[in-house]
């Protein structure tokens, strides 16, 4: 199989990628590296460096000829979405119409979204379903919003299967980015690494109440191969992919055993984030494999 992954030396798409491989796929990997690193590359995948906004980026996707395209690339930030919203929407949502238009001239098997759970914003109730109320708080949580839509009516309007997974809050190998501008706003566990490193200490925004579901990168990985084969029974849908279970930032932070000092908490940041599953557990068979604590015990106990 021919798979396209977009944000590829990101994050979470350099272990799409890696699964990718590791089930046989020919991958072509894109990457701008305004977020991603060169050192995420896995052997077996090939590279493409480009933005999503390039004019040859239909060229280039035409030429390899993808069955699968798996669509990650974005500025992924929320605090930044408000100082720079134009540039962010251009991305994330104009880069996301733009690749739409190039998979409409392609036989695509499946084109899976990665969203994010801060769609939702502040809701009353918990845990969060598919079903509940939509309300961003930043530019950046309703630029993924829009790009979900344009994934559903665009897909559905050109025969292009697609499912868009809101993901919660991953974590794992590969989450801080020293080299990028935006790793303030990286993955909580690799910005507390990172940051005893640096000063000795951790820093919380606010008190540390607020709460996330943190689900394992792997695991968001298996999601999206996971929705790409079940993609016939689940085409026009959109998933949250999230642990089912939530705790606090200060719980995660006193796990590292480190000094914690706190600061100024930021706008536009959700207080409690906890997603259900139950829907892509059942109509997928997908279940996460590993907690955030086994995970800080094995890397740090």
């Amino acid at each position: 199989m021919k798979s396209l992954v977009t944000g590829a030396l990101g994050f979470i798409g350099s272990h799409v990628v890696e699964t990718l491989v590791g089930e046989g796929h020919e991958v072509l990997g894109m990457d701008d590296l305004s977020t991603g690193s060169r050192k995420n590359a896995i052997e077996g995948a090939r590279y493409e460096e480009i933005s999503i906004l390039n004019p040859s980026l239909g060229k280039v996707i035409q030429d390899f000829n993808p069955e699968y395209i798996f669509h990650l690339a974005a500025l992924p930030r929320i605090q930044p979405s408000f100082e720079e919203p134009l540039l962010h929407n251009q991305v994330n949502v104009d880069g996301t119409i733009k690749l739409l238009e190039i998979s409409r001239n392609l036989k695509i098997r499946a084109f899976v979204n990665s969203s994010s759970a801060s769609v939702y914003g502040n809701p009353d109730t918990f845990p969060i379903t598919e079903e509940t109320f939509i309300d961003p708080l930043s530019p950046y949580a309703l630029q993924k919003y829009a790009a979900e839509r344009y994934v559903k009516i665009l897909g559905d309007k050109w025969n292009i299967p697609n499912v868009s997974l809101r993901y919660f809050n991953p974590f794992g190998p590969r989450s801080f980015n020293a080299e990028s501008e935006g790793n303030a706003y990286s993955p909580v566990l690799g910005v507390f690494a990172n940051s005893i490193t640096q000063y000795g200490k951790i820093f919380i925004t606010g008190d540390g109440s607020q709460s996330r579901d943190f689900i394992y990168v792997g695991d968001v990985a298996r999601a999206n191969i996971m929705a790409a084969k079940k993609i016939q029974d689940i085409t026009g849908q959109i998933f949250n992919v999230s642990s089912g279970a939530h705790q606090s930032i200060l719980s995660i932070a006193e796990q590292f055993k480190a000094p914690i000092e706190f600061i100024p908490e930021r706008p536009g940041e959700a207080r409690v984030s906890w997603g259900s599953n139950e829907k892509f557990v059942e109509l997928t068979g997908w279940r996460p494999s590993l907690s955030v604590n086994e995970y800080i015990s094995k890397t740090i106990g």
